[in-house]
Parts: structure tokens; C-alpha cells; sequence
């Protein structure tokens, strides 16, 4: 695993004796960081381009605002530009979103390495990353696109407003040694995780940036990865808990550790500090785990972490702060002088007593007469219409036809029949994720959506919200009735909880490449959706758009399809 690990980012070595996560300079926009010395000038490492050193590193690419990448990507505004790459926020005009690009010329000497590392992360599909959504080499130019989060913080400036509450603290270092536990099985190392390469999204989400990616535009390789994002965790925990660098050096907008005190623990640092935690981040450092409480063996892998932190005793949120309900005030109306007593002075004459109108005369007292009213008018229209009908039922019973009634067979067809429903025919189907980073969603269990079979069923991928963890509008099957046809109605069955669905339909003989181009019909949402048209709809392909999933027992959100019915 190291070996791969190393493979994805193999360029300019950066290894030496000062921890990796000491020497890292406060991260940029995109999250990958400047690497420099203690004065402040940037790392011979980085200057150079190849192991040797022998050769100047290519001029960045000199682009500008406006220029379009494929025909696709428009570049809207230059967030980094060092070391021979640049990083821009831009705009895939396809999917009308915001992406983020790393660029570099093709004869940078860390072009295929990078490329290898995008590729690599891409296929990792893990949500709990970053995507790398395109990794390209086209004109002279290396570009990679990726995710971008307009609405996720980044960790450099959640500590800036302070050190993070203890539950907060727990949730980051639980998610990010959880993700970079499965990185790591992967074969997949970060080498460069900092405060700016991890955001926390409006959900409470922790999303990791730059996987692999940031260490190969860097050039920065590790003899052992496992320790060094290990280390790189507790450095986070730390700074989480004390709102300080666990080294001498400034770095992140942070404040580095007294100079020859060494590293000692969060809870000697800040009074009110939890206690597991501030050992745990002893323990992902490199003083092995020692504590002056407890003797605990490090952790030197994401997993071991990981696996430690799940041994604690659960950390809750703070209860919400009680709020005193608003003083009552009077309004205007309560405030007026009727049945209070008058702030006049006594007058000899004797007070005039306000007499209550007759209960019938007043204004609830009409509304009454009339609501009665009402009720014996209806009263006397029902009984006359059930007398009615009584009399038209006992003519019946004589034989003799009534008006409506139809005495013999005139042969004729009746225009206004209705024709009976019947299921149709399902002869295909596949799964249907053009948003997604790969454009697939579990393909191989797709035909028990329409096998007849209850117990059987169709999932999605595992997401950290009812809404897809914020990275995609939906996902859903597409149905192939084999011909256009008459659809009258969809029922779909759904395992694991309440889930939304839109049914979308086409003519095409084709199935559209985007969800925009079938048109939406009906909508729904629960166990057990009957999806039907306000309207007559004839189609071929029907697409069972998922909008919003329910939750699993794991923890995150899937969406499970049983049984999926078509009528005419």
C-alpha cells in the first residue's frame, strides 16, 4: 500500500527530519500549501523539478479570466499561481456549476505524476473527498477538474473564530481518520493534510481536498505515509483543541508552541480541554503516544486512529442554551381602559355601569341566528332530497324504465368508455447517474427493480445526507417499455424508509444523456409511490428520478428500490 502511495506522487523528494505537518506554510484557496522554511522563503524542494534538481521548473501557464478549457470549463478567477501551476475557480458551462482547476504546462516535470494521482483519487469515489470530476493532457496543458464547495468552510477559518466545542473536535478527528483510513486501503496517501485542505460543509460534514493531487503539484513524497497523514490527523485534533500549531513555527494564521517546552499535551495548553481527546492527539503525534497520565501505545496508521477513537465513550453535543421566554407585553387593545380601573381622580357623581346588550342582540349573537339558520335550511334541502329519491326507487321497482335506463341493445359503441388499465411490459432497464464522478450506480443488481421479486432490490451508493452529501441532484433507473406507449401510471417500492421520486418520461428513441432531457410528470414521496400524470403521457423510456434518501443502519443514506410497476 505504501508503494502505491508513493507511486501516485512520485516527484521531488520532500522527506527529512522535521515532521511533515511542521513544515507546511498556511494553505491557499485550494487547499495546497506553499511549503517553506523557518524564514519564510519557499523550500529548495519545490524550486526544483526533477530528483536531481538539474532543471528550472516551466513557467505557470500564462491564462487569464474568460479562457475556456474543452469548450467546457471557463475560467473565472486565479486562486493560486506558484511553482509553475496555478489553481482557478471556473465553470463548467455543461452542468451550469462551479469547478475548481489545477493547471500546469505538459512539460512540467510533475505533469505525469500528477495525472496519475487525479486518476488514481478519481477512482476512489469515496464522498467523503474531494472529487476529481475530469483529469486531462490536451493543447500543452495538464489540467485537473474538481469539486467545488461554495458552501463548505475551510478548517483555517473555523479557527479562526476560536478553538472548536469538544463534540466538534470529535466529529473532525472521527471523519477524517475514517476517510483516510479507506484512502489508505486504496493505496492512496494525502501527504499534505492542513488546515486548508479539509472543509467542513453546512451539514457538519467534514470533506478532505486534494487527495493525492496537492502532494504531486507540490513534488512531496513520504518514506511512510501511513505516519505522516497520521500525524498530520493529530496536528489537526491539536489545533482544534488549542487553537495552537503543535510545533514552533507559525503556521495556518496559528500560533506555534513555546520554544523549548516541546510538545506538550492540549490539556496543559488551554484549561477545559477534553481529556480523551487531548490524548488521543498525543498519541497521532510523534512523541509515541507518552502522556503524563497514561502510557498508551501510538497511533501510526489512519485506521488504528480511527479505531481508537470509536473505543472513547461517545462525545454528545452541547445541550442548547436555555432562552428565556419574551416579558408579556399588553397590546394596544389590553391596554385601553375597559374593566380597568380609572386613573382619574374619584368624582362625586355616581359612575354610569355599562348595561350588556340582550345575548341575542349582540354581534356573536347574530352570528348564532344565522349559523342556525343555515344548518335548518340544509337540514330541510337533505330530507327533501332523500324523499325524493325514495319515491324515484319505489317507481323502479314496478318494472318500468326510467329515462336513464337502456331497454334494449342498440348496437351502438359508447365514445365516452373509458379503456381498462393493464400493466405493461418492462424490457430493459439500466441505472442512470450522468452527475456522478464515474456514471454508474450499482449496475449489476439493477434488474430486480422489475423482476417481480419484493425481497430482491436495486441500492444506490451510500451518501452522507438525505441529499446526496451535496454532490449531485439525484440518481435513478430508466425503464425501456421496448415501444412508445400509453403510461397511466408507475407504483414504485422502496425498502429502508420515506424516499422522493420524480417520474420523468421521453419519446426519444434514445435515452437522453442528462436529466433535463426527460420531462418530469408526476412526483412523490414515501414507501410506496403511485406515480400518475395529471395528463395523458405516451412514452418509451421512463426514468424513476431519486431526489431525496432515507437513512441507513450505517449511518449514511441509500436509496432502495423493491418493485417497480407500469400501467396503461
Amino acid at each position: 500500500m505504501a508503494e502505491r502511495s508513493t507511486a501516485a506522487v512520485d516527484v521531488a523528494d520532500n522527506s527529512g527530519d522535521e515532521p511533515l505537518t511542521a513544515k507546511a506554510d498556511a494553505a491557499t484557496t485550494d487547499g495546497t500549501a506553499q511549503t517553506q522554511d523557518d524564514k519564510g522563503a519557499s523550500s529548495k524542494d519545490t524550486a526544483e523539478s526533477g530528483r536531481d534538481g538539474s532543471a528550472a521548473v516551466p513557467a505557470s501557464p500564462d491564462l487569464h479570466s474568460g479562457h475556456k478549457l474543452a469548450r467546457r470549463y471557463r475560467l473565472e478567477e486565479c486562486v493560486t499561481r506558484l511553482d509553475g501551476f496555478s489553481s482557478w475557480r471556473a465553470v463548467d458551462e455543461k452542468l451550469r456549476r462551479a469547478v475548481g482547476v489545477h493547471l500546469l504546462p505538459a512539460d512540467h516535470p510533475r505533469a505525469r505524476s500528477v495525472l496519475a494521482a487525479a486518476r488514481s483519487s478519481a477512482l476512489l469515489g469515496d464522498p467523503r473527498f474531494v472529487q476529481v470530476l475530469d483529469a486531462v493532457e490536451e493543447d500543452d496543458l495538464v489540467y485537473v477538474v474538481h469539486e467545488w464547495l461554495p458552501d463548505a468552510t475551510e478548517l483555517t477559518a473555523l479557527l479562526a473564530a476560536g478553538p472548536l466545542e469538544a463534540h466538534d473536535a470529535y466529529q473532525l478527528v472521527s471523519q477524517i481518520s475514517q476517510a483516510m483510513a479507506a484512502a489508505h486501503r486504496e493505496g492512496l496517501a494525502h501527504l499534505c493534510l492542513t488546515p486548508g485542505a479539509v472543509l467542513r460543509s453546512s451539514t457538519g460534514q467534514y470533506r478532505i481536498r486534494g487527495l493525492a493531487v496537492n502532494a504531486a503539484l507540490r513534488g512531496i513524497t513520504a518514506d511512510q505515509p501511513l505516519r505522516t497523514d497520521t500525524e498530520a490527523i493529530g496536528a489537526l485534533l491539536y489545533a482544534a483543541l488549542t487553537r495552537r500549531w503543535p510545533y514552533e513555527s507559525d503556521a495556518y494564521g496559528l500560533s506555534g508552541l513555546p520554544k523549548d517546552l516541546g510538545l506538550i499535551p492540549p490539556d496543559q495548553v488551554r484549561a477545559g480541554v477534553h481529556r480523551g481527546l487531548s490524548e488521543l492527539a498525543m498519541r497521532a503525534l510523534a512523541n509515541d503516544g507518552a502522556t503524563a497520565s497514561r502510557q498508551e501505545q501510538p497511533c501510526t496508521t489512519p485506521d488504528e486512529l480511527a479505531k481508537a477513537v470509536a473505543a472513547m465513550p461517545r462525545i454528545l453535543p452541547p445541550e442548547p442554551a436555555f432562552t428565556a421566554p419574551p416579558e408579556y407585553q399588553r397590546t394596544t387593545y389590553q391596554q385601553g381602559t375597559y374593566g380597568r380601573p380609572s386613573a382619574r381622580p374619584p368624582s362625586t357623581t355616581q359612575p354610569v355601569i355599562a348595561v350588556p346588550p340582550p345575548p341575542l342582540q349582540s354581534r356573536t349573537g347574530k352570528a348564532l341566528k344565522w349559523a342556525v339558520s343555515a344548518l335548518l335550511i340544509a337540514a330541510l334541502g337533505l330530507g327533501s332530497w332523500q324523499l325524493a329519491e325514495t319515491v324515484l326507487d319505489r317507481g323502479n321497482d314496478s318494472g318500468e324504465p326510467t329515462p336513464t335506463q337502456t331497454t334494449g341493445d342498440d348496437g351502438g359503441d359508447d365514445n365516452n368508455a373509458v379503456a381498462p388499465s393493464k400493466p405493461l411490459t418492462i424490457v430493459g432497464a439500466q441505472d442512470y447517474d450522468p452527475l456522478g464522478a464515474d456514471g454508474s450506480e450499482k449496475p449489476a443488481s439493477i434488474k430486480n427493480v422489475y423482476d417481480g421479486d419484493t425481497s430482491s432490490y436495486w441500492n444506490t451508493d451510500g451518501y452522507f445526507s438525505a441529499d446526496f452529501g451535496r454532490l449531485k441532484e439525484g440518481v435513478g433507473v430508466v425503464l425501456d417499455l421496448g415501444e412508445v406507449q400509453e403510461v397511466g401510471k408507475v407504483d414504485v417500492s422502496f425498502l429502508g424508509g420515506n424516499t422522493s421520486v420524480e417520474l420523468r418520461t421521453t419519446e426519444d428513441s434514445s435515452v437522453p444523456q442528462m436529466p433535463d432531457g426527460f420531462t418530469k410528470v408526476a412526483q412523490g414521496s414515501g414507501t410506496k409511490v403511485s406515480l400518475k400524470p395529471d395528463k395523458q403521457v405516451k412514452a418509451r423510456y421512463l426514468l424513476v428520478w431519486l431526489t431525496k434518501l432515507p437513512s441507513s443502519d450505517d449511518g449514511n443514506y441509500r436509496g432502495r428500490i423493491s418493485d417497480i410497476k407500469v400501467t396503461s
